[in-house]
C-alpha cells in the first residue's frame, strides 16, 4: 500500500510540475499547476518549489528529462536560427509539432483503453468477491444456529469456549461489514479512474481544436499584429485548465489510495485473530482470497495510473513544443510587421498622427517647416514615423517630438492635400445631403492617397459621441471680426471608422454664443455666425502653416471662404490653395444687406459690385455668387442640375453661370456603400444580397410587425418614401401617392417632417385619417435606424421633387432592391432610367420614370410599376436583382473632383 501512495504523489508532483521558463520575453510556457488564471502566460520564471525527501528521485529524473529537453531544444534552435541569429521558424516545423502531437494522443489512446480493460476485469472480481463474502455471511449465519442448538447441554469450559468462539464470529461479522464499506470505496476509486479518463478525453478534444483552428489560420499568422495573438493564448490557457482539471482527479485518486493504508492494517489484523482462533479451514481461505483480490486491485490500479502519468507527461512536453513554436511563430511574424511597410494601418491611425503634427505646430512645439515634412511623411505613411510612435507609447510627448524630428527629411508626394470647409459632415453634424457629401468623397479621396482634412464647427448638438479621440489643442487662434480680435479654442478628432478622417472642430470665445445654440442652421443671425466661422477656418490654416494644395467649401455657409482667401490671406503669402466651391442647392444663395460683408473683414466698397458679389435681382450682396466669381473650381452635384441652373434652375445666379461657364461643371454625388450596404446593414432584421432574396421579404415581414401593418398578404407591393416635407419635393404628389396606393391596394410608408408648419399641420391630419388603416402608416419624424428598414423592406420607392439636385435616396433604395419611381430632373434624370423606354440600353434601365410634376403623370409610372410586380413577378425580380448590381459608390464621383483638383493645382504650380 505505501507504494501506492508513492505512485499517487508522483503523478501529483508530475502533473504539477512546472515546465521550464520559454526563452520568449513577456511569456512563459505552457505550466499545469493550480494558479490564477493568465498569470502563467504573462509573468517571469516561477519562484523555485520546496524539496522533499519523498520528491528527491522526482526531481533527479525532472533534472535530466530538462537537460535532455533544453539540449534538444538548444541543437534546434541553432539549426533555425537565420544568418541574423534570428529564429526562422517555418510552418512546416508547426505542422511537425502538431503531428507529434497526434502520436502522442493514439498513445494516450491506446492507454486509455487499456485502463478500460482492466476496469472491468476489477469489476468482474469485485462481484466475485461481493458474492463470495454473500456466502460466508450465510455460512457463519448458519454455524451460528448450529452453535445455539449446541450450546444446551455444554459443560461450563465448553460454554466459555462457545462464548469466546461465538464473539470471534461477532467480530467476523464486523470484519465483513467492513469489507463491504471498502468494496463501496473501490467501486468510488473506479468512478475517479473513468471521470479521469473523462478529462483526458477533454484534453484529446481540445488540443485538437487547437490543431484546427491553427492550421486553418496558418496563411493569416504571420499578418496578425501583437494585440491580436492574445486570443491564441487564450486556447492555450484553456488547455493549461484542462490539464490543472486533470491534474486534480489523480491527486484525489491518490488520496484514495492513501486510504488504503487502514484497509491494510484491518485485513492484518483479521488475519491474525483468525489465526489465534479455531476457525475453519474455509473462513481462512476466504480472508487469504480477499486479501489476494485486494492486493491486485491495488497492483493493476498501480499499474493503471503509471501509465496514465506516462502518457500526460508525454503530452505535457507536445504541449510545451506546441506552446514554445507558437511563440517563436508570434515574435517572427511581429518582427516582419514591424518591417513591412505600413500599408495594412487603418487610416483613422495616420489620420491621428496627422492630427498630432498639427497640434505641435500650432502649440508652437515644432517649426511650421518641420511640421511641413512631417506631415508630407504621414501622408506618405511613412513607416519609419509608425515605428516611433509605436516604441513611444507611455514616454513623454517631448521624447516622441525628438524622435519624430530626427526623421524629418524633405520628400515630394503625387497627392494632393485637401481641405473641405462645410457646416456639415455625417455622422456628427447632419442635417440634408451635404452631411453626407462630405463624409463621402472624404473617404474616397482619401482612400485614392490624398490627405484629406475637414473643418467644421462645434456645435453644442452635433453627435460627439461618433468622434474618436476627441481633444482640445493647448492652443489658441485668434481671429478679426467686426474690429475685434476673439479667441477660438481648436478641437481634433476623427470621424468615419473605416476611414478616420481627420476632423478640426471650432469653437468661438465669442459672446454671441455663435454654436451654442441646439441646433445647426435657422438662427436670426446665421449670416454673422457662419462668416465668422469661415474666417477662423482661413486662420487655422494660416496660423498652421500648412501648404495647401485645394480647401474645397461648400454651399452659402462656407462661401465666404473664396473672397476672404483671395481678398485677404492671399495678401499674407497664404496663396499655395486654389478654391473650389460646391453649391448643392441653387435655392439657398446667402444673401444679405452689403454692410455685413464688414463684419468678417471684407471690403464692402470693392465687393458690392455687378461682377463681383452684389446679387442679379436686387441690391443686396449674394455670398454664393461670390464664390462663384472668385473660385477657380465651381462645382454642383449633378451634370443635369448643371444644365437646370443655366436658365431658370439658377434662380437669379444663370447670368453669372454662363459668365463663368468654363470652369463649372456638374458632378453626380455618389452614396456611402459601407453604411448603405444590405449584405451587413446592422439596422436590419436579415442581411441579404442580390443573389439572396429572401432577407428581403423577411424584413419587409418584420417592418409590418413592427408598425403593427397587415400582413394577411406577404406579396403585397410595399412603396416607401423618405424626405423632407418641403415644397422642393413634390409634397403635394406625396399626398397624392398616400391615396393613389391605398387604391392600387399597396401598402405605404412615409419617413419624414417638415420646418413648414402648415405643411407638418397638414401630414398630421393625413395620419390621423389613416390611424385605423393597417396598410397606411405616416411617420413624421427622421429615424436613421427606421430609415435602413424602410429602404429594405419597400418594394418601391417614390422620389416625385419638383427640382432635385442630385437625391441620394433613390441610389439607396435600389442599392437595397427598391425599385425608384421618380421624375425626371437633376440627379434623377442621371441616375434612374424609365424601365419601358426603348431608347435607353436595356441594361441601363432601372426604374420608372414621370416628366410633369402633375398627378396624371405619377399615376402613370406608379400603374405601371404595380403592373410589373404583379403579372411578372420574375422580371421584376430580375430588376431588383440589376438595381442592387449597379455602383453608385463615390469612386467614380472622386475620380472626376481628383481630376479637376489636379488641373488646378498643376495651373497653380505652374503660376509660381
Amino acid at each position: 500500500m505505501a507504494c501506492s501512495a508513492a505512485a499517487g504523489a508522483e503523478a501529483t508532483a508530475l502533473l504539477c510540475r512546472r515546465p521550464a521558463p520559454s526563452s520568449i520575453a513577456g511569456r512563459n510556457r505552457l505550466a499545469v499547476s493550480r494558479r490564477p488564471r493568465h498569470r502563467n502566460l504573462r509573468t517571469g520564471a516561477q519562484p523555485p518549489q520546496k524539496s522533499t525527501p519523498s520528491a528527491n528521485y522526482r526531481n533527479r529524473v525532472n533534472i535530466q528529462r530538462d537537460r535532455a529537453g533544453a539540449s534538444s531544444d538548444d541543437e534546434h534552435q541553432q539549426k533555425s536560427e537565420d544568418e541574423n541569429g534570428l529564429p526562422n521558424i517555418q510552418l512546416e516545423d508547426l505542422v511537425e509539432m502538431i503531428q507529434n502531437t497526434e502520436k502522442n494522443i493514439l498513445l494516450l489512446n491506446q492507454a486509455r483503453l487499456q485502463a478500460l480493460e482492466r476496469a472491468d476485469k476489477i469489476l468482474k472480481e469485485k462481484e466475485a468477491l461481493q458474492q463470495e463474502i454473500n456466502n460466508l455471511e450465510i455460512k457463519l449465519s448458519e454455524t451460528g444456529a448450529q452453535s445455539e442448538l449446541s450450546s444446551i447441554g455444554m459443560s461450563d469450559a465448553e460454554a466459555l469456549e462457545f462464548d469466546v468462539l461465538k464473539e470471534e464470529n461477532m467480530l467476523l461479522k464486523d470484519d465483513m461489514t467492513f469489507f463491504k464499506e471498502k468494496l463501496i470505496e473501490i467501486t468510488e476509486t473506479e468512478e475517479s479512474l473513468f471521470k479521469l479518463e473523462k478529462e483526458r478525453a477533454l484534453l484529446d478534444a481540445s488540443l485538437r481544436e487547437l490543431e484546427c483552428a491553427f492550421i486553418a489560420a496558418q496563411s493569416d499568422m504571420l499578418k496578425l499584429g501583437p494585440m491580436q495573438h492574445d486570443a491564441w493564448w487564450e486556447k492555450v490557457e484553456n488547455l493549461e485548465e484542462l490539464l490543472e482539471s486533470t491534474a486534480n482527479q489523480v491527486e484525489h485518486a491518490a488520496l484514495i489510495l492513501d486510504g488504503y493504508h487502514d484497509f491494510q492494517d484491518k485485513v492484518d489484523k483479521l488475519e491474525a485473530s483468525l489465526g489465534a482462533t479455531n476457525i475453519s479451514e474455509f473462513c481462512l481461505y476466504l480472508v487469504d482470497l480477499l486479501k489476494k483480490r485486494v492486493k491486485s486491485i491495488e497492483e493493476r490500479f498501480q499499474a493503471c495510473n503509471r501509465e496514465m502519468h506516462s502518457q500526460i507527461e508525454l503530452y505535457e512536453h507536445s504541449i510545451v513544443e506546441f506552446h514554445d513554436t507558437l511563440s517563436k511563430l508570434i515574435k517572427e511574424s511581429e518582427k516582419k510587421a514591424m518591417e513591412h511597410y505600413a500599408e495594412g494601418m487603418p487610416s483613422e491611425f495616420w489620420s491621428r498622427i496627422s492630427l498630432l503634427i498639427d497640434g505641435w505646430s500650432l502649440e508652437k512645439k515644432i517649426s511650421n517647416n518641420d511640421a511641413n515634412i512631417l506631415r508630407e511623411m504621414a501622408w506618405k505613411r511613412d513607416n519609419r514615423l509608425r515605428e516611433a510612435y509605436l516604441s513611444s507609447r507611455g514616454k513623454a510627448e517631448r521624447e516622441l517630438i525628438d524622435s519624430f524630428l530626427k526623421m524629418a527629411l524633405p520628400g515630394t508626394s503625387s497627392g494632393l492635400h485637401i481641405v473641405h470647409i462645410a457646416a456639415e459632415m455625417a455622422p456628427v453634424a447632419k442635417v440634408g445631403g451635404l452631411a453626407d457629401v462630405i463624409s463621402g468623397l472624404g473617404k474616397a479621396l482619401q482612400k485614392k492617397g490624398n490627405l484629406v482634412e475637414i473643418i467644421l464647427p462645434k456645435y453644442d448638438c452635433m453627435q460627439h459621441n461618433q468622434i474618436n479621440n476627441l481633444k482640445v489643442l493647448d492652443v489658441v487662434v485668434q481671429s478679426y471680426f467686426e474690429g475685434n480680435m476673439f479667441a477660438n479654442k481648436i478641437w481634433t478628432g476623427t470621424v468615419e471608422v473605416n476611414a478616420g478622417l481627420p476632423v478640426y472642430f471650432i469653437e468661438p470665445q465669442h459672446p454671441g454664443k455663435f454654436f451654442w445654440r441646439a441646433q445647426y442652421y435657422g438662427e436670426h443671425d446665421d449670416f454673422k455666425r457662419f462668416s465668422y466661422f469661415s474666417r477662423v477656418a482661413l486662420e487655422l490654416l494660416y496660423q498652421s502653416g500648412k501648404k495647401v494644395d485645394i480647401i474645397h467649401c461648400h454651399d452659402w455657409q462656407t462661401a465666404f471662404v473664396a473672397p476672404l482667401y483671395w481678398d485677404v490671406y492671399a495678401n499674407l503669402g497664404f496663396n499655395s490653395a486654389r478654391i473650389c466651391f460646391t453649391c448643392h442647392n441653387f435655392e439657398y444663395q446667402g444673401t444679405a444687406p452689403a454692410q455685413d460683408l464688414a463684419y468678417c473683414g471684407l471690403d464692402v466698397e470693392h465687393l458690392d459690385r455687378a461682377d463681383r458679389m452684389r446679387d442679379n435681382s436686387h441690391g443686396r450682396i449674394n455670398v454664393v455668387k461670390g464664390a462663384i466669381v472668385y473660385s477657380n473650381i465651381v462645382t454642383t452635384v449633378s451634370p443635369t442640375y448643371a444644365q437646370e441652373v443655366r436658365s431658370e434652375g439658377g434662380r437669379g445666379l444663370q447670368d453669372t453661370l454662363k459668365i463663368h461657364s468654363k470652369k463649372f461643371v456638374g458632378i453626380l454625388n455618389g452614396i456611402d456603400t459601407d453604411t448603405w450596404n444590405p449584405s451587413t446593414d446592422r439596422f436590419l432584421k436579415v442581411q441579404y444580397s442580390a443573389n439572396d432574396l429572401y432577407g428581403k421579404s423577411a424584413n419587409k415581414a418584420a417592418l409590418r410587425k413592427q408598425l403593427k401593418m397587415s400582413s394577411a398578404n406577404a406579396s403585397q407591393p410595399l412603396v416607401g418614401c423618405i424626405t423632407r416635407l418641403v415644397p422642393q419635393k413634390g409634397v403635394h404628389l406625396i399626398r397624392h401617392a398616400i391615396y393613389k396606393t391605398a387604391e392600387l391596394g399597396g401598402q405605404f410608408i412615409l419617413l419624414g417632417s417638415s420646418p413648414v408648419p402648415n405643411i407638418q399641420r397638414e401630414f398630421e391630419g393625413i395620419a390621423d385619417q389613416f390611424q385605423n388603416n393597417n396598410n397606411i402608416r405616416l411617420l413624421l419624424k427622421y429615424d436613421d435606424a427606421l430609415s435602413h428598414m424602410i429602404f429594405a423592406a419597400s418594394d418601391m420607392f417614390i422620389v416625385p421633387s419638383m427640382f432635385e439636385p442630385c437625391g441620394l435616396t433613390q441610389m439607396i433604395a435600389m442599392r437595397y432592391g427598391s425599385v425608384p419611381v421618380v421624375r425626371k430632373t437633376g440627379g434623377l434624370n442621371d441616375s434612374v432610367f424609365d424601365f419601358d423606354d426603348e431608347t435607353i440600353p436595356m441594361e441601363l434601365r432601372n426604374g420608372f420614370t414621370f416628366l410633369k410634376a402633375d398627378e396624371q403623370g405619377f399615376d402613370s409610372a406608379l400603374e405601371r410599376a404595380f403592373n410589373y410586380y404583379h403579372r411578372k413577378p420574375e422580371v421584376w425580380k430580375q430588376l431588383v436583382q440589376k438595381d442592387m448590381k449597379i455602383d453608385f459608390s463615390w469612386d467614380t464621383s472622386a475620380s472626376q473632383y481628383e481630376d479637376i483638383y489636379q488641373r488646378a493645382a498643376a495651373r497653380a504650380r505652374a503660376a509660381t
